[in-house]
């Protein structure tokens, strides 16, 4: 059993910065790749960026220039850098690893842009 669990949400102001967390424990054998989803009222849930087991990234257009996400391997944790960020970023964070045997989803941790 696989268990992803995000941490760093929380309220900033517009042109502010959050750096979100997510800590995988469990059996994983083998990772693909993990990711950042988030979703909000008014939108589907959207990527916004993913690593890859290489080291390979990709961004969101959205995002591009402002988030950068990272992974450090030894403690399996995954981290999603925030600047800039403004009120359209305002969702649910979720993380998703994706393994040889099947997929995860953490619970997610809201991030509010507002002043």
């Amino acid at each position: 059993q696989v268990h992803l669990v995000e941490s760093g949400g929380g309220l900033v102001q517009p042109g502010g910065s959050l750096r979100l967390s997510c800590a995988a424990s469990g059996s994983i054998s083998s990772m693909h790749a993990m990711g950042w989803y988030r979703q909000s009222p008014v939108k589907e849930r959207e990527l916004v960026a993913a690593i890859f087991s290489g080291g390979l990234t990709n961004i969101a257009d959205s995002v591009k220039g402002r988030f950068t996400i990272s992974r450090d391997n030894a403690k399996n944790i995954m981290y999603l850098q925030m600047n800039s960020l403004k009120p359209e970023d305002t969702a649910v964070y979720y993380c998703h690893l994706v393994t040889m045997e099947s997929d995860y989803w953490g619970q997610g941790t809201q991030v509010t842009v507002s002043s």
